[in-house]
């Protein structure tokens, strides 16, 4: 499985988080210790994801999803964000 970040920015006032949420949580094994910031573990590809993402969103919405390469560095997150991170990276 590859890891992907995925990040978004809903622009519009009242806009349905939970149903994206939720979208993104059915994608495999997921880390979400930013607010918009989620990095998952999947088979799929980066534009199938994106793809499958696109009808939670509207077109005024930014959407960015991209494959991780292995390396990383953080700071601050407490032990269960950290050792996802340690574990699935």
């Amino acid at each position: 499985m590859k890891s992907y970040l995925i990040g978004y920015d809903l622009n519009k006032t009242g806009q349905d988080y939970e149903s994206l949420i939720e979208q993104i949580k059915k994608l495999g094994s997921w880390w979400h210790c930013l607010d918009s910031t989620w990095i998952i573990k999947s088979d799929l590809t980066a534009v199938q994801i994106r793809d499958n993402l696109n009808s939670y969103i509207d077109k005024n919405d930014n959407l960015l999803v991209a494959k991780l390469s292995g390396e990383a560095a953080w700071s601050g997150f407490n032990n269960d964000c950290s050792n996802w991170l340690k574990n699935n990276l």
